[in-house]
């Protein structure tokens, strides 16, 4: 695919520091016109913020909601793999030439193909200290809110988090225990953030009315939430090879999503 200018004004830049002298693109522009909720976190989170952050970019995309992030190891990967190759917007920190970090070459591979990669670096640019931050804040102004699902204190995260403040954009976080995510934590001390307690009500604030057809069926909509291949024997052991064979779900890394 193409390495090309992006050619167009796009409005969220605006709020930026500088808007980017130079931005390029891999795939579709069209998602910059749906609605964007930018999602980011740490590159070592716990297991109950990798879960809910499946679970949330797994809501947010069959609300017709647009995922943006950084392509980063961790929280990162996990929000474009579940809100899906074509609904998903990575901004990366090196020329669209290349795919990093490695590791998720394959990620990257189908956002290109199906959904949006974005750079403000031309061809060739490696990775590089500096360029982090200048992602950072391309990915917030993409969304209309920052959600930060895990950071600790002094991490990169936080970065975006300042970026978010000074662009006046809303910031919501996952609640954590006393220990962990400590810098999510504190910023819901600090009254900087707002706690994600309902997924199902965080995700209505932003839907896209009649985005998706409404799904009726039990185990169909249970199955939005990523539930594991085990979780989902327990409770629907039938269903689950039924669905299966008609192709109504895939199952992949233990995992069952909707096809």
């Amino acid at each position: 695919m193409l390495i090309q200018n992006v050619g167009m004004h796009i409005q969220a830049l605006d709020a930026m520091k500088k808007y980017p002298s130079a931005l390029y693109y891999k795939g579709n522009l069209g998602l910059l016109e749906k609605v964007k909720i930018s999602i980011v976190g740490s590159r070592k989170p716990n297991q109950y913020a990798r879960e809910l952050t499946h679970q949330l970019a797994t809501k947010l995309s069959n609300a017709g909601i647009c995922v943006v992030s950084g392509g980063a190891l961790g929280v990162d990967a996990i929000a474009h793999k579940a809100a899906g190759s074509a609904n998903t917007i990575m901004v990366a920190a090196t020329g669209l030439d290349k795919r990093y970090p490695s590791i998720n070459k394959n990620i990257i591979a189908g956002i290109e193909k199906e959904g949006l990669v974005l750079s403000q670096f031309k061809e060739g640019t490696p990775s590089q200290r500096y360029n982090f931050p200048l992602r950072n804040e391309v990915v917030v102004a993409l969304g209309e809110v920052l959600v930060v699902s895990y950071a600790d204190e002094n991490s990169g995260t936080m970065r975006s988090v300042e970026y978010a403040l000074k662009m006046g954009k809303k910031i919501f976080v996952l609640p954590h225990r006393i220990g962990e995510s400590t810098a999510t934590n504190k910023l819901l001390a600090n009254k900087k953030a707002e706690a994600i307690y309902d997924l199902d009500a965080f995700v209505s604030q932003f839907a896209v009315k009649e985005s998706r057809p409404i799904i009726e069926d039990e185990f169909l909509l249970y199955c939005q939430s990523g539930p594991s291949y085990e979780e989902a024997l327990a409770k629907f052991a039938s269903k689950v090879f039924e669905y299966e064979l008609a192709g109504k779900i895939n199952v992949k890394n233990g995992k069952i999503y909707l096809a």
